[in-house]
C-alpha cells in the first residue's frame, strides 16, 4: 500500500477537499459525496498510473466531466472510500481534420469550446445542449448525450467514430481511428458510449464533423395542442428537405417560468397552450429562406399555427432559443422538484402529454407542471414544481408519487423513462424493474467482463 501511494503524483490530487466544492457538488445543489480525494490527471499516462494505483488497493473510482448530469452518475458518493477523477485538464483539441471532417479532442474539453474551434475552421460538431458552457466531451460520451439537434444528427453515439479509453485495470484501448466504416469485428467504442463511467475512463474522442451551416431559420410559433404539434413537425419534415435540426414542444407554463428570468420575454402576443421552437439550417446555394417561407405559408393555411415569428437576425434567434433555455434554470430557483426525461414513438406523443397531464392534475396538485421537450423524437420532459409552502416529507411524497405516475404511463405507451439523461444512482431502482432478465444478464456480463471487481462508478446504471 505504502509503495502504491508513492507512485502517485500529488500535483494531480486534492487532499484537502472544501465542503462547498463543485466537484462534490453538483450544479442542482442537491447531490454531494465524501471521496477519499480527487484527482485531476493532465495526461493518459497519469490516468494509468492512478486507475492502476485503485486497482492495486481496491479503491473505486467515480469518472467526472462537467458534472451538469442530472441522474447523480459522476456525482460523489455519500459513503466516502472512493476516488473522484476529474478529467478537466486534459482539454486539449488534439486535431482538426478538415479534408475528414473529424476532430480529436480530450474528453475534458468544455463543449461549447469544441464548437468555437471548430466554427474558426467554417466546421461544425451539431451536439448542443443548455450546459454546453460546462459539460465536457468525456461526459457526453459516457452519458450518450442527446441534445436539441438529435433529430437531423443523432445523439452522441451516431457522433462518435472512435474513443481512447483507460481500462479499469490500467491498460489503455486507443480506437482514436478517423474511419467512418471499419467492419472488423465488435465495434467496442459502443460500449462505452452509454455506460456512465461504469466501464472505464474515456480520455479522448474522434468526433465527426459536418459543413457549417451558411443559412439558419428560427421560428418560435404558437400551436392550439400537443396534436397540431406533432401534425406541423409531419409538415416540416416533408416539406423542409430534410434540413430540419430542431424541433421544439414548449408549453404555456414552461414560457410562463422562463419568462420569470432575467431578460426572457415570449415575442407572441397570441397566448396559447403550447409553443413549438423550430429550426432549420442548410449549407450552399440553396434558398432555404424561400423553403421555409413556403412551409409556413402552408401551415397557416392548414390552421396548424396560430401565430408566429421568424428570426430576423442571429440576435433574435437566440433570444428565441433563451426561452428554451431559461425553462431549465428557473427550475433550479424553485427548490427540490421532480425532473423526468422519457421518451414514446412519435406517433403517441399528442396522447401521451394529454395522459400524464392528466395524472399530474392528481398527483401534483396546486403544483407547476411543466412540459416541454425534443418532439423530433419523442423525448419529452416532464417537470413537477411543488408549491413553495410544501417542505419536507410531503414535498418528496408529491415528487416520487409524481414521478411513479409518469413511469406507469411510459410503460403503458411502450417508452422508455430515460431518453437522454442516463440511469445514474438516481433511476437504477425504476431501470432494474422494468428491464427484462436476460438484458440484465447481458448487461452485468459486460460489466463483470471489463471490470470484475466492480471498482468503476459503482452504484451507477446497476445498484
Amino acid at each position: 500500500m505504502g509503495k502504491a501511494e508513492a507512485k502517485l503524483d500529488e500535483t494531480i490530487l486534492i487532499r484537502d477537499i472544501d465542503p462547498g466544492s463543485h466537484y462534490i457538488r453538483d450544479w442542482s445543489g442537491e447531490a454531494d459525496g465524501n471521496p477519499s480525494f480527487i484527482a485531476r490527471p493532465r495526461t493518459v499516462d497519469e490516468v494509468v498510473e492512478l486507475v492502476r494505483y485503485c486497482a492495486a488497493n481496491g479503491l473505486p473510482i467515480v469518472p467526472q466531466g462537467g458534472h451538469t448530469g442530472l441522474v447523480e452518475a459522476a456525482a460523489a458518493r455519500i459513503d466516502g472510500g472512493h476516488v473522484l477523477v476529474s478529467l478537466e485538464r486534459m482539454n486539449r483539441i488534439r486535431e482538426i481534420d478538415d479534408l475528414n471532417f473529424s476532430v480529436v479532442v480530450e474528453a475534458g474539453c468544455v463543449l461549447e469550446a469544441l464548437h468555437q474551434a471548430v466554427e474558426a475552421e467554417d466546421l461544425l460538431f451539431p451536439l448542443s445542449l443548455g450546459a454546453k458552457g460546462s459539460c465536457q466531451i468525456g461526459g457526453n460520451v459516457a452519458t450518450n448525450a442527446g441534445g436539441i439537434n438529435v433529430l437531423r444528427y443523432g445523439m452522441m453515439r451516431d457522433l462518435v467514430l472512435g474513443l481512447e479509453v483507460v481500462l479499469p485495470d490500467g491498460r489503455v484501448w486507443n480506437g482514436l481511428k478517423k474511419l467512418r466504416k471499419d467492419n472488423t469485428g465488435y465495434d467496442l467504442k459502443q460500449l462505452f458510449l452509454g455506460s456512465e463511467g461504469t466501464l472505464g475512463i474515456v480520455t479522448a474522442a474522434t468526433l465527426k464533423l459536418f459543413p457549417k451551416p451558411s443559412q439558419v431559420e428560427t421560428m418560435f410559433l404558437a400551436v392550439e395542442s400537443a396534436e397540431a404539434a406533432v401534425r406541423l413537425f409531419a409538415a416540416a419534415r416533408r416539406q423542409l428537405a430534410d434540413l430540419l435540426s430542431a424541433f421544439e414542444l414548449i408549453s404555456d407554463k414552461s414560457v410562463a417560468m422562463a419568462m420569470s428570468m432575467p431578460d426572457i420575454v415570449n415575442p407572441l402576443a397570441t397566448p396559447s397552450p403550447f409553443y413549438v421552437l423550430l429550426e432549420a439550417a442548410s449549407s450552399g446555394p440553396l434558398d432555404l429562406e424561400a423553403l421555409v417561407g413556403g412551409f409556413l405559408e402552408y401551415a397557416l393555411e392548414e390552421g396548424m399555427i396560430l401565430d408566429g415569428v421568424r428570426a430576423s437576425s442571429a440576435t433574435q434567434a437566440q433570444k428565441i432559443w433563451a426561452i428554451r433555455e431559461a425553462v431549465v434554470e428557473a427550475q433550479v430557483k424553485r427548490g427540490t422538484h421532480l425532473r423526468t426525461d422519457v421518451s414514446v414513438p412519435i406517433s403517441r406523443v399528442a396522447a401521451f402529454i394529454v395522459e400524464v397531464e392528466a395524472v399530474l392534475a392528481t398527483t401534483a396538485e396546486n403544483g407547476i407542471v411543466l412540459t416541454y421537450g425534443h418532439i423530433g423524437d419523442g423525448n419529452l420532459h416532464f417537470v413537477v414544481v411543488p408549491p413553495d409552502d410544501l417542505a419536507g416529507e410531503a414535498r418528496r411524497t408529491m415528487i416520487e408519487a409524481s414521478e411513479a405516475a409518469i413511469f406507469a404511463v411510459v410503460d403503458r405507451f411502450d417508452g422508455s423513462i430515460s431518453a437522454e439523461h442516463g440511469i445514474g444512482r438516481r433511476k437504477h431502482h425504476a431501470f432494474a424493474d422494468r428491464a427484462s432478465p436476460t438484458q440484465l444478464a447481458l448487461l452485468r456480463t459486460i460489466k463483470s467482463g471489463l471490470d470484475p471487481a466492480n471498482l468503476m462508478n459503482p452504484g451507477a446504471i446497476f445498484d
